[in-house]
């Protein structure tokens, strides 16, 4: 019988997941289904059987909280983050993981970057607070450059920082206050610079010209403005569907045990550019 894969979530409309999943289960000869299943949060509940005869599934906004009640067993990477976007059904038994993680760190490591230096991380909010604590993990010294109405909310992704390694080096500053310092990497986990607004930046030049490296988590479009300035200061800097693409190797590591070359997973991050570019402007 033919396994069934779907992911969960909200509007679904311009998701790249079912491309994405089909070519790395084309790349193993694997005939599995992928599907949607859009679900707002008060219907939630009425689809616990459906996603339960599963083999498995992804997990988007708005319900990577709120599906861990379906869960048998979480992961020590799903129970880190209190959130849940991969789940694997083996023998009626439903374990929540977390290959957000896992995606951020894959795309640092195999496009040259670092976290274990000094690093810049604008906004720490959602996605951000995930890469705060990875970094720190990691070993980093990490700032979080933020606006002065996230304070607060930054003070206490800090806290849960230390409360996970209590002698971590972080600090908070202000994102148009940020020290005219040298940084091994800056990460953009802010909206800015995304599609349609693709004329905006995060920080100024003189912010990007002191870091190595860039990455931001945005990847439509294929360049922000942000990725374009590092690389005409001859940066390397790479955009967000590398954490796309891996965090969903991930998934297949997690199901069936499948592993993938960089170059394989390097052509599909270049497909999923192109199918971005013609399909979702």
């Amino acid at each position: 019988m033919q396994r069934k894969y779907a992911l969960l979530g909200g509007k679904l409309g311009h998701t790249l997941s079912p491309p994405i999943h089909q070519r790395l289960f084309e790349l193993k000869g694997r005939e599995f289904e992928y599907t949607l299943i859009e679900s707002e949060p008060e219907q939630l509940e009425g689809k616990k059987g459906e996603l339960s005869v599963l083999a498995g599934y992804n997990v988007t906004i708005p319900h990577k909280q709120s599906v861990i009640e379906f869960m048998d067993r979480l992961d020590a990477s799903a129970k880190r983050y209190g959130a849940v976007n991969c789940v694997d059904n083996k023998g009626g038994v439903s374990v929540g993981y977390n290959t957000d993680c896992d995606g951020f760190l894959r795309s640092i490591k195999s496009s040259g970057g670092q976290l274990d230096g000094s690093v810049l991380l604008l906004g720490a909010g959602g996605v951000g607070r995930m890469m705060a604590i990875e970094a720190c993990l990691a070993g980093g010294r990490l700032t979080m450059a933020v606006l002065e109405s996230f304070m607060a909310q930054t003070q206490k992704v800090r806290e849960d920082i230390l409360a996970l390694v209590p002698d971590a080096d972080v600090r908070i500053v202000a994102i148009d206050n940020i020290p005219n310092e040298h940084f091994d990497t800056m990460i953009n986990a802010t909206p800015v610079g995304m599609y349609p607004k693709c004329d905006e930046c995060a920080v100024p030049d003189q912010v990007i010209a002191n870091a190595d490296f860039v990455f931001d988590a945005i990847y439509n479009p294929k360049e922000t403005l942000l990725i374009q300035k590092a690389k005409a200061l001859g940066k390397k800097a790479v955009g967000g569907m590398a954490m796309l693409v891996w965090q969903a190797v991930s998934a297949h590591e997690i199901w069936d045990g499948d592993s993938y070359t960089d170059q394989q997973v390097q052509a599909i991050i270049e497909e999923m550019y192109e199918k971005v570019e013609r399909d979702f402007k």
